[in-house]
């Protein structure tokens, strides 16, 4: 609770310095609070923004035998967070920051000493400088350039929340630097370009180097042209597109011996004197995001594998002390908004995984948009599948309040 005070008060304060030397503006719902300081050095944009979430799920196979014991239920502030961007000095050097301040959203590790015996507050914090033209360095703690779906934010979600493929194959956050570029072939062939250098073990790790790097390449093709308000990382059809819009991303990550179960996330993998064991962990991405007026279509490939193709870690005496998750992941989802701004939205997950069930997850949505994904309330069913058979079901409703 002292935490979160504390944090409330920084934000109060940063707010009334403006009353003293700057000059404050609020452009409209869904656009934060923005500040620019009296000598134009410096900007800063604040948002904050929350999700309510109830869910129901149960069990299929039961209610076949006539019983639901495995009925659950639940309600929760499943995303509450603070969000902080601009410029210093010059709009070249941008830099952004997010908080988490829900127990659902900042809990910690499975090594609490890697994390300092803390929770995982910060999610973002990094420094990005446009140094010549298009090109940038990135500096710090964010988002890797992954699979798109883990790049969209979660409040610009087209349904509830991310698919399976993205729960076990992300590359997630981690600390890193990014060089990349952008530039345009002919007169509306979009090429992006990145690479970055990462620690390797995800967010908020305070121990250091444990035996290897994690090195991200990421190259993204749009053929025809820019998407209307960076479209091509927002779900649904929020802008509609007069003209078709495409874009297609690669993504190669190599996690040089990986000590946790999923790279970045996971169980850290530890022998029997207490010391990390680690193999590399190799992944590979293919997306598209699709967009056409009232229509939106994103696909997804993932496939991850250990560097020797053997998921299990063995001890020195034959104990298995851990398993990578690894296999491959193919997500489709597509959306019709109507005029009223109400989307109707269907997605297809299938995981094949090496160590546990295969799944298939078929889901629909229902969507109503108030002021774009800054108000919103969505709704989807998901029937899922385990190893071929109809064993569970999903029902999710969650209001999104971002200013």
């Amino acid at each position: 609770m002292l935490r979160n005070a504390n944090l409330i008060t920084l934000v109060i304060l940063l707010i009334s310095i403006q009353y003293l030397s700057g000059q404050v503006t609020y452009p409209k719902f869904g656009s934060g609070i923005q500040v620019m300081s009296a000598d134009s050095s410096f900007s800063l944009k604040l948002g904050f923004r929350f999700q309510t979430l109830t869910t129901a799920d149960w069990s299929l196979e039961d209610l076949v035998e006539g019983y639901d014991s495995d009925f659950d239920a639940n309600i929760l502030i499943r995303r509450s967070r603070l969000k902080f961007s601009g410029w210093a000095v010059s709009p070249k050097l941008q830099y952004k920051a997010e908080l988490s301040l829900s127990n659902r959203d900042n809990g910690g590790g499975g090594n609490s000493a890697e994390f300092g015996n803390a929770a995982n507050i910060i999610l973002d914090a990094h420094l990005t400088y446009t140094f010549y033209k298009k090109f940038y360095v990135r500096l710090g703690q964010g988002k890797l350039a992954g699979n798109r779906e883990r790049v969209i934010s979660s409040g610009n979600l087209q349904f509830v929340d991310r698919s399976r493929l993205n729960s076990r194959f992300t590359i997630d956050r981690d600390v890193f630097i990014q060089l990349g570029n952008k530039h345009t072939i002919g007169d509306n062939f979009i090429l992006k370009e990145s690479v970055s250098l990462g620690q390797g073990e995800g967010k908020n790790q305070i121990t250091g180097y444990h035996g290897g790097f994690n090195y991200t390449y990421r190259l993204e093709l749009l053929p025809m042209g820019e998407f209307q308000s960076k479209g091509d990382y927002i779900g649904s059809a929020i802008k509609r597109e007069s003209s078709p819009k495409l874009a297609i991303g690669l993504t190669y990550d190599n996690n040089r011996n990986a000590i946790r179960e999923r790279g970045q996330k996971g169980s850290y993998i530890e022998n029997a004197e207490g010391e990390f064991v680690g193999k590399d962990l190799n992944t590979v991405f293919v997306d598209l995001m699709f967009k056409y007026q009232g229509l939106s279509i994103m696909g997804e490939y993932a496939n991850k594998v250990t560097g020797d193709n053997i998921p299990f870690v063995y001890d020195i005496d034959g104990t298995e002390i851990g398993t990578y998750y690894t296999g491959s992941s193919f997500n489709i989802q597509a959306g019709l908004m109507f005029k009223n701004n109400v989307e109707l939205a269907l997605r297809y997950t299938d995981v094949k995984a090496d160590t546990s069930n295969d799944e298939q997850h078929y889901t629909i949505g229902l969507n109503k948009y108030i002021v774009g994904h800054k108000l919103k309330i969505q709704t989807d069913f998901s029937i899922i599948d385990r190893d071929g058979k109809q064993n569970s079901a999903l029902w999710r409703t969650q209001v999104d309040f971002h200013f």
